[in-house]
């Protein structure tokens, strides 16, 4: 399905504006399936910003990737070839990131990503036109192994789908962590039924549990080890532990602590604004994933009011400022345009009837990733 959006207030197809618009987005994101909640918050945290900044020059082509990567690539091409967009956006899945990223920018397109960040794209394979918003896919279990030392945790159980973004979660975590492993599962990408790794982490003599399941698949895993009666604390990244997912995990997920470099109580004037705004548009609170789309958002807002895009140079040094104030406070680019910036540690809390997190410490301080100084621009 293909939407057409302006920021222009009521407008909403190319009819309504009836000329050209100045800068082209083409989104590609998932709007359907399992992980279609992911994408419905980066699409809407877009939209959101590209509507209050009241420019009337930026058109945005939305199309659903079914979280197929063959999909991802038709879309891509087409958006390329025939829709002729300036930008791409909206991936959430890294395995469709490495299809379609290295395509898109070898064109000359810009592709800012509200999500996925696989290291083949942060370091040997990054490139001038690629920037990513949101973080390198290590980055958030990075932080979790750090909390997990300083929780004293010494033999973790450590899980993650077979997929690039899966295999980029456990060695982060590794990275920093300082203890034994009591095991190591690959799942597979999609898989909902997870006795039989819950059996191996009671076998196993663990003290911990390390995962990361976005989606669905966290939303599965985390009720099925609640009914388990395995009692072993639980470490993971936001992406397990994001506003949508609690409210279909519930009670399971309380007290569970989870990294993220976004919270809706980080302390700062956008954010608040931000929160709020979001809330009273779409009548729910605001995930992580909606805070990145709209940080991507004010990012491109932030360099056309520089430069243009058609001056690839002049609009690449805009983009490489990131003088925008994002929801995250203080935000820069590192050498390799992926983002350096604080990661917090999180706990699950109930406010009313709503499941939410609260931010209980720092894990990394103006952290960057580990594949900077393997790309070479």
């Amino acid at each position: 399905m293909t939407f057409r959006t302006f920021a222009m207030a009521g407008a909403t197809s190319l009819a309504a504006i009836g000329a050209q618009a100045e800068v082209k987005v083409g989104m590609i994101t998932t709007l359907s399936g399992g992980g279609a909640s992911l994408g419905i918050d980066v699409r809407d945290g877009f939209m959101l910003a590209v509507e209050q900044s009241g420019r009337d020059d930026i058109e945005v082509v939305i199309e659903d990737d079914q979280r197929k990567p063959d999909i991802a690539v038709q879309l891509s091409d087409k958006m390329i070839q025939a829709e002729k967009v300036d930008v791409l956006t909206g991936i959430i899945w890294s395995n469709l990131a490495m299809a379609v990223v290295p395509g898109a920018v070898a064109q000359g397109k810009f592709y800012l990503s509200p999500n996925a960040g696989p290291s083949a794209l942060a370091g040997k394979g990054c490139h001038q036109n690629y920037f990513n918003v949101a973080w390198q896919n290590d980055n958030l279990h990075e932080a979790a192994g750090a909390y997990a030392n300083d929780a004293g945790y010494k033999n973790s159980f450590i899980l993650a789908p077979n997929y690039p973004a899966g295999q980029d979660a456990l060695t982060g975590y590794e990275r920093m962590y300082e203890g034994d492993l009591a095991g190591e599962i690959y799942t597979q990408l999609g898989q909902t039924d997870y006795a039989a790794e819950i059996a191996q982490i009671r076998a196993s003599g663990a003290d911990s549990v390390f995962f990361f399941l976005p989606g669905g698949m966290g939303i599965s895993f985390l009720k099925q080890y609640a009914d388990s009666g395995v009692d072993l604390p639980v470490v993971g990244p936001a992406f397990s532990f994001d506003q949508g997912i609690l409210q279909a995990v519930g009670e399971a997920a309380l007290g569970v602590v989870n990294t993220s470099q976004w919270s809706k109580d980080i302390d700062n004037p956008t954010n608040a604004a931000f929160v709020e705004s979001f809330q009273a548009k779409y009548d729910r609170l605001p995930s992580l994933y909606a805070s990145q789309g709209f940080d991507t958002a004010n990012l491109l807002i932030s360099a056309m009011e520089k430069a243009d895009v058609s001056d690839a140079d002049a609009f690449r040094a805009a983009l490489e400022a990131a003088e925008f104030d994002s929801t995250r406070g203080d935000f820069a680019f590192g050498p390799n345009h992926h983002p350096v910036q604080d990661i917090y540690v999180r706990e699950v809390i109930k406010e009313g009837d709503v499941f939410t997190n609260k931010i209980i410490g720092v894990a990394l301080e103006d952290h960057a990733d580990a594949y900077a100084a393997d790309c070479k621009m």
